[in-house]
């Protein structure tokens, strides 16, 4: 029992506590260390004050070292693999607790809960606030970029005066590059401000056609390069209807475009027609939405945490909020969001909802067929 911690001192395990094997280790050797061993000691000494304590004390701890979901199911399963082994060792013969323990273990079990409980909604609410100061601060940026949308009309409006063709060429591209920049500003507020959303979603859901939506999204994108827009492709195989919110659902597009979009540059080749795919399809009775990309993949030790809040994968270039939310906008639907990858060969988002049945989930088109690669 004890040797199941000393892999934590392995150099490996230091670079990465945060890891999903790690998690999973350590939550296993916790169960191990705590409700298996205390309960299986406190029947073993028949039930002695010391173990008593001890078991007590173990359950206040627990509680405090994991989530108190966990550490419910942990107690439970792990009492009773402990009880049961010391049943085997005492050969079938055991001494039943008193009835004074027994109301203290369910008065500790009741103070753990609840303190774990209260931990919970305490982050929660962190959280919460931490979310809302970033969208307000967000929309707070809107007032400056109203004045550089403003130098871009002043300078397209210089163009158009009389001067030399080369200064009136430059001027105009100069105003354009301004108030494109402005116009992809504020949709990345939009997406932090419908990120700062991320634990109080809007709870109307409306039917939704989901060629429409992909189409729609993919076509209002504020593209950097025109390459990037003829990078990008959406094929409606099957289309069909479900239920959600129509603009969360448009951010969880506009956001996995982005991600897609920045592994595409990150992978360092010339954008071609097809690197960026949105396919929407039916299967096994259920809607999907495949949004999938060759750009530089994300490592296999870190799917299983592109999802947590405040994590990103792009250092300096996120916040990581964007898959979080989008991940709760889809679980909020029925649906499920999950990924597949490989480092250097492009990521695959699938999302898949349940179908509204309202009408015929089916219409076939014809990809949209971007300019060659040139």
């Amino acid at each position: 029992m004890v040797m199941s911690s000393a892999v934590y001192f392995s150099i490996g395990w230091r670079r990465d506590f945060a890891s999903y094997f790690s998690g999973r280790w350590f939550s296993f050797a916790t169960w191990l260390q705590l409700p298996w061993f205390f309960s299986w000691m406190y029947m073993m000494n028949d039930g002695s004050s010391i173990w008593l304590a001890s078991l007590a004390a173990m359950i206040l701890i627990y509680f405090h070292f994991t989530d108190w979901r966990l550490a419910v199911v942990g107690l439970i399963t792990g009492s009773l693999v402990g009880i049961s082994t010391a049943w085997v060792v005492n050969t079938h013969s055991l001494q039943a607790p008193m009835p004074e323990h027994l109301l203290i273990i369910v008065f500790a079990a009741a103070v753990g809960l609840l303190l774990g409980m209260s931990s919970a909604n305490l982050r929660r609410v962190r959280l919460v606030n931490t979310l809302s100061t970033m969208g307000v601060m967000a929309h707070e940026l809107r007032t400056p970029l109203a004045t550089v949308h403003l130098m871009g009309d002043v300078l397209r409006n210089m163009a158009q005066l009389d001067q030399a063709e080369a200064r009136r060429r430059k001027l105009d591209d100069l105003g354009h590059r301004l108030q494109n920049l402005v116009r992809g500003m504020h949709r990345h507020i939009d997406m932090q401000i419908a990120n700062a959303q991320l634990m109080r979603l809007p709870r109307q859901h409306t039917s939704i056609r989901a060629g429409d939506l992909v189409t729609t999204v993919v076509n209002n994108y504020p593209y950097r390069t025109s390459r990037e827009r003829h990078c990008v492709i959406v094929q409606v195989e099957h289309d069909f209807r479900f239920l959600g919110a129509y603009p969360l659902f448009a951010q969880v597009l506009a956001n996995l475009i982005k991600n897609a979009l920045h592994a595409l540059v990150s992978a360092s080749t010339a954008l071609c027609p097809g690197d960026l795919r949105l396919t929407v399809s039916v299967r096994h009775r259920r809607g999907r939405i495949v949004v999938a990309d060759g750009g530089v993949g994300i490592p296999n030790e870190l799917q299983s945490r592109i999802f947590e809040p405040f994590y990103s994968t792009q250092a300096g270039a996120g916040n990581g909020l964007g898959l979080s939310f989008c991940k709760n906008v889809v679980e909020d639907a029925h649906g499920k969001l999950t990924v597949h990858s490989q480092s250097g060969k492009g990521a695959v988002f699938t999302i898949e909802l349940p179908l509204d049945r309202s009408e015929t989930p089916f219409r076939p088109s014809a990809p949209l067929s971007p300019d060659p690669c040139h």
